[in-house]
Order: structure tokens, then C-alpha cells, then sequence
């Protein structure tokens, strides 16, 4: 959820983190991160993320979250969707880092981001290989979508794969179907080859 911005930046503000505090009480969790802050999120956005967090893991685990609302369709979106309106649910907070931290619902395709974050979540614990941990087993990996940045967008543009100029999730699931067409079992193995073609600029 904070993986956004700069990578030694990401990397620093985690790792001052105290994930022991997941099984904290509430005031300690504010209180051990009343300092703890990043770009958008101030130290109240942190421990609320925390606290919810804390919250639902006594009510299931998020693998088991996720799949309550992937399973009917075995739709990675609605999947998405419930787990965002269960965080919404365990600790409602209005503040503008918050709901950048968490995502939001969107009413309609049109107006929605690309979830990146969220689907490079979901591609490092449902596929298993030497880049991803392969954590969760009660999703297909079939049914995964690109986790699309910039890189991705302006590479897969160039090489035909894209036609949306829009970068949004209807940009996501086009790419994603294109990418069905050359491996329907697992589309989104050609992430890390297309990001890694942007970061270079070798395309």
C-alpha cells in the first residue's frame, strides 16, 4: 500500500516499521507510530492502516477476505472490492491520505485508476516463481491483471499490445487480455520483462 513514490524512499520508511504492532492494542499502535509518516500519509493515516490491519486478522485472513468476493466469478476485481469495503468497514477514517492509502470503490470502469499497488499485491503472493512468493493458493493465477505503471503503459503502446490511451484500469484489462493470447494460464508472467523494458528504456 505504500508502495508508491521513490524505492529507497519506500524501502526506508518501511523498514522502521514495527509489524509486531499488529498484535498490539490500539493506543499503543498510535502511540508507537506518532512519528511515522509518508508523502501523503501522516502518522494518524499509518495507524489507522494498522489498526485495520489488526482488525482483519480477527476476522479472517485477507487471503480468505479476497476470495469471498473472487469467488462467485472468480473476478480478481470483486475480489478487490470486497476487500476494500471490508477495510472501509473495520476503521472508517475520512482523511485524504487515508483513502489514497486504501483505494476506493469506483462507481463505473471509466473513472477508476489502475490499482497497482493492489494487483502487484495479488501478483507476488498467487503466482509462485523466482520473483513471486506464491503465499496464497485459493486464486487462480489465470485470472490475475497487469499491474500496470507507466513503464508498462508506454512500453506495451509502442509494442502494439495496448491500444487505450487512457492511463486507467480499462488501459489494465485490455492489456491483460492481450496478454491471454499468448499465455491464457498465466498472463501476467510478462510484468516484470515489459517494466523492466520501460526502466531501462531499452524500448
Amino acid at each position: 500500500m505504500f508502495a508508491y513514490g521513490n524505492v529507497k524512499a519506500i524501502i526506508k520508511f518501511l523498514e522502521r516499521l514495527d509489524f509486531s504492532l499488529l498484535d498490539a492494542s490500539d493506543e499503543l499502535i498510535q502511540k508507537e507510530l506518532s512519528t511515522h509518516y509518508y508523502r501523503f500519509q501522516n502518522s494518524q493515516d499509518v495507524s489507522a492502516l494498522f489498526i485495520a490491519l489488526k482488525r482483519l486478522k480477527e476476522i479472517d485472513s485477507i487471503e480468505n477476505i479476497f476470495y469471498k468476493g473472487y469467488k462467485k466469478e472468480q473476478n480478481i476485481l470483486d475480489g478487490l472490492w470486497h476487500f476494500i469495503a471490508t477495510l472501509k468497514v473495520v476503521y472508517p477514517r475520512e482523511s485524504r491520505g487515508y483513502k489514497f492509502l486504501i483505494g476506493s470503490v469506483p462507481k463505473r470502469l471509466n473513472s477508476a485508476g489502475t490499482y497497482k499497488r493492489y494487483l502487484m499485491f495479488l501478483r507476488w503472493v498467487v503466482r509462485s516463481d523466482e520473483l513471486d512468493m506464491g503465499l496464497w493458493t485459493k486464486i487462480d493465477k489465470k485470472d490475475l491483471l497487469m499491474p500496470l505503471d507507466t513503464h508498462t503503459f508506454k512500453v506495451s503502446q509502442k509494442l502494439g499490445l495496448l491500444k487505450r490511451k487512457s492511463y486507467d484500469l480499462k488501459a489494465v484489462l485490455e492489456l491483460s487480455e492481450t496478454l491471454q493470447q499468448f499465455d491464457e494460464n498465466d498472463p501476467i508472467k510478462y510484468d516484470f520483462a515489459l517494466y523492466r523494458l520501460g526502466q531501462e528504456k531499452i524500448i
